[in-house]
């Protein structure tokens, strides 16, 4: 049997730059930084007091008052990114299978909220005094497994957990699945709310973050030679992954066809990748190979681009391995992270969207900060402002602690 074909038909995001993709897209174009001093927590004692938190976001606009008490940010975020994305499909969710239809939601941290919460209440006020909600609202599955009861999606339901690939891990199954023909429709995407005290002093204590706290608008400079650690953020995205036909019959809007899906392992270090991005450049030449493309079909790598000395410089050996000397310098790169942080087991999701909609409009969005050229770090980084490019084929890359390596290869839909 022919494997069956993948497209997008539907995004919804919630970002530190704007909730819905219009005013995420706008943005993104404008360069516009969402980087500032952290306010939903007292960070006198931190060392670090910056992030990349959502702004303007009230969960009583997407739950009842009873609902948005029992559910945690992350689950918060990934139902109202789902709600956005079946709109913007043009989905009768009466008329669907719902046996067919599935929830795909990766996240890093789960409802690290709850548990922080839930922590102080056990140490102040004893056992007896936890939240029954504490594990439905903590645990990892939860965003997906809430949004398919919101929706009824009664087909495949997954959770993938890869640290910072999650959310790239769980769209490349969620399209396997439709694929095989396991499923006709699956929300797919991530969903990350870890701007929480206990995850700023974990990644703090690793010396992961950027120190810039009197300069957070320059804080998150992937690729730049004075880049000194990544900026947490937070958010979600979640699209409509459709089987083409299952699309084209009820004439939906196609933003992109998902061709290729590549994932592998340093199998190196707990935190640091493997310094010659071994790794990374098997999962992008998987992808590649998935999609039957050419090196030189490659308009655009929307990177992982965190913005730590590490990462950077090994994610840009993996691009030029892949690409070799002559295309490194003329293939477009850019890191969304610039200007979003690091949303964690959501970035690959965001950064979907970003890719989406640049194939879309044909334009690709800035590396904010990008100032200072690092030797170890030369790419064709698009900076200063957007350009217009017929994006017709990209990249999306994620790498996560442990060594995981996820991506995803999307062009324009070849109707």
């Amino acid at each position: 049997m022919n494997a069956r074909r993948v497209v997008i038909t539907g995004c919804g995001a919630v970002t530190p730059i704007g909730i819905g993709k219009e005013a995420f897209w706008d943005a993104l174009e404008h360069g516009k930084n969402g980087v500032g001093p952290i306010e939903s927590f007292d960070t006198s004692n931190h060392p670090v007091k910056i992030a990349a938190e959502v702004k303007g976001f009230n969960a009583e606009d997407w739950f009842d008052k009873k609902e948005a008490r029992r559910t945690d940010r992350v689950i918060q975020f990934a139902a109202a990114s789902t709600e956005m994305a079946i709109k913007d499909s043009g989905l009768d969710m009466d008329s669907i299978d719902k046996n067919m239809l599935g929830v795909y939601i990766g996240t890093g941290e789960g409802g690290i909220h709850t548990l922080e919460d839930n922590l102080h209440i056990l140490n102040e006020k004893g056992p007896s005094r936890v939240s029954p909600f504490l594990v439905p609202m903590m645990i990892v599955n939860m965003p997906a497994a809430y949004v398919a009861i919101r929706i009824g999606a009664k087909g495949a339901n997954m959770a993938v957990v890869t640290a910072c690939a999650s959310s790239i891990n769980s769209m490349g199954e969620a399209a396997c699945c439709i694929s095989r023909g396991d499923a006709d429709i699956i929300l797919a995407g991530g969903s990350e709310a870890a701007v929480s005290p206990l995850a700023a002093a974990g990644f703090s204590a690793l010396k992961a973050l950027s120190t810039r706290n009197n300069d957070p608008e320059h804080a998150s400079r992937p690729f730049d030679a004075e880049r000194d650690g990544f900026v947490m953020g937070e958010g979600a995205a979640i699209f409509v992954f459709e089987e083409y036909q299952h699309a084209r019959a009820r004439g939906a809007h196609i933003y992109a066809e998902v061709t290729g899906y590549g994932l592998s392992c340093d199998a190196h270090h707990i935190t640091a990748p493997d310094a010659d991005g071994d790794g990374a450049y098997r999962a992008m030449a998987m992808a590649v190979r998935k999609a039957g493309w050419s090196k030189e079909d490659i308009d655009l790598i929307n990177a992982h681009g965190t913005s730590t000395p590490l990462n950077d410089k090994m994610e840009t050996a993996a691009i030029r391995h892949l690409l070799g000397e002559e295309l490194s310098e003329k293939t477009l790169v850019h890191s969304t992270k610039s200007m979003i942080g690091h949303t964690l087991g959501a970035a690959g999701a965001i950064e979907t969207a970003a890719t989406i909609l640049s194939i879309e409009r044909g334009i690709v969005h800035p590396t904010i900060n990008y100032c200072t050229p690092d030797p170890e770090c030369m790419l064709n980084i698009v900076r200063g402002k957007a350009v217009k490019k017929d994006v017709r084929r990209a990249l999306i890359n994620n790498f996560g602690f442990g060594g995981h390596n996820g991506v995803l290869a999307i062009e324009a839909c070849r109707d």
